[in-house]
């Protein structure tokens, strides 16, 4: 802070001019000279300090000033940097929440295609087997297309499927459809030889009684009514309690 002396040197001087007659023996005009000189010689000094602490004190100023705008600055760069890295967290953290969405999903996907590759138990004319997925298609479709009376492409997919798996838990019942769909074809000798195997190999089939009583229908078709006779006297002494066999007893009744 400047402090100004210039009101009490002046002050001080007329003080002394006024006491000047009263000792006018103790100070002559040199003395008197000398005296104001040397107080201006000091308030000039003091007025040179209060310059200097005053130039001083605002560099002081400036300097805090400028730590000031430094550190408001540096602050307002912290801010921008904390947002730039709020903003990264979230782009990370929804970038992860999409790849564990992803792989979960992939999980799932891998999970059914393993699925459908393993082997599966089903059940079929009252027999549980394991079979191949692949398997399992093969078959359905086949007899979903004996089901719908295309007898021909029905017989064309059964005969594939038994090449292709020949020791399959479906083969009884492929082997039964196929001897139908030949029956649908009219084709009797064809469907009598595959009910015969069939027969031969799954005597106790839960569709053998009806196996035989078709092999019979073939032979009556084939016009051998000595064999159908005989086809049909078998399945009721072998079946007497199915349906088939009460059908044989009937047909037996009229067959000549």
């Amino acid at each position: 802070m400047r402090v100004s002396f210039l009101p009490r040197a002046l002050a001080l001087a007329a003080c002394l001019a006024c006491s000047l007659p009263s000792q006018a023996g103790l100070f002559d005009d040199d003395e008197a000279r000398k005296a104001i000189l040397d107080l201006r010689t000091r308030l000039d000094e003091t007025r040179s300090q209060n310059v200097a602490a005053q130039r001083q004190l605002n560099d002081q100023i400036q300097t805090l000033q400028r730590s000031l705008l430094d550190l408001n600055n540096q602050n307002e760069q912290l801010k921008a940097e904390l947002a730039r890295l709020r903003g990264q967290l979230e782009t990370t953290q929804r970038d992860l929440a999409d790849v564990q969405r992803r792989q979960k999903d992939m999980t799932q996907v891998v999970d059914e295609r393993m699925k459908r590759l393993e082997p599966q138990q089903v059940t079929v004319d009252g027999k549980e087997i394991t079979v191949e997925p692949d398997e399992k298609r093969a078959y359905e479709e086949a007899i979903a297309v004996l089901r719908s009376g295309d007898f021909e492409k029905a017989a064309g997919a059964l005969q594939a499927f038994l090449r292709r798996w020949p020791q399959s838990g479906y083969t009884d019942s492929a082997r039964y459809w196929l001897g139908n769909a030949q029956y649908g074809l009219r084709a009797y000798k064809d469907a009598l030889a595959t009910f015969r195997q069939f027969l031969t190999a799954a005597p106790e089939h839960l569709r053998a009684p009806e196996a035989l009583l078709a092999l019979a229908n073939c032979q009556v078709e084939l016009k051998d009514t000595k064999g159908a006779r005989r086809s049909l006297d078998d399945l009721v002494k072998q079946y007497p309690k199915s349906e088939a066999a009460v059908a044989a007893r009937e047909r037996l009744a009229v067959l000549r």
